[in-house]
């Protein structure tokens, strides 16, 4: 895992990531831990220094201080989703339209196995203050999503690649939640249906009739 904050392309990871030494891992590792399960305000170095089994000295030599540790968790986080996504789109899709598709696959398999929560990035947005660091990190998740399915939706030949970006990213925060309440039954497999038919409806004059013929 890394904690830089360079900037990434959308294919996934970013780019000009810094290695962590292994306790910085090891710290890391137990502060995203106890940051998604616990809540980030609820934790404190302490408790993250003995889960990692390290000294708060070692903790403060690594990250600076808890903020510089959240925001690096957040960067973590973003990085795994990024790379998680962008694999499963590759290994499942061929089609550009198949590629929109998959990536509401993504997110089941995500929310199933990693993301029981809800969003890491949301939960954050509610704890921290306005001005934190973090905030910025949320913010740079969801537009690198917005874009990557921007380019996804002009690939497969849509009207509008901006506007059906939008309205899959809609989707995908609000099947997010609804999974995470248990609000809606087979939210991920329902998000999907709905995506085909906005895909459908965004292809452009000419690929429609193309498809048609």
């Amino acid at each position: 895992m890394t904690g830089d904050s360079g900037t990434a392309g959308r294919g996934g990871q970013r780019k000009g990531a810094q290695r962590l030494t292994p306790a910085a891992v090891k710290v890391l590792e137990t502060a995203s831990t106890l940051f998604y399960e616990k809540g980030i305000r609820a934790i404190g170095v302490e408790a993250i220094a003995e889960g990692a089994g390290v000294t708060k000295k070692t903790l403060y030599d690594r990250f600076g201080s808890k903020d510089e540790l959240i925001v690096a968790y957040l960067r973590a986080r973003d990085e795994l989703w990024r790379d998680t996504l962008v694999r499963y789109v590759a290994e499942q899709a061929r089609t550009p339209q198949e590629k929109l598709l998959a990536t509401f696959g993504a997110l089941r398999d995500w929310m199933r196995e990693r993301n029981p929560r809800g969003c890491a990035f949301v939960n954050a947005h509610v704890e921290l203050p306005a001005d934190h660091p973090g905030q910025d990190v949320a913010r740079e998740q969801k537009s690198w999503l917005l874009g990557y399915l921007t380019d996804l939706a002009a690939e497969a030949g849509c009207a509008e690649p901006g506007h059906l970006a939008d309205q899959l990213l809609i989707l995908h925060e609000g099947a997010g939640i609804a999974h995470s309440l248990q609000s809606v039954p087979r939210a991920m497999e329902r998000a999907q249906e709905m995506a085909v038919l906005l895909i459908e409806q965004s292809l452009s004059p000419a690929r429609a009739s193309t498809r048609a013929n």
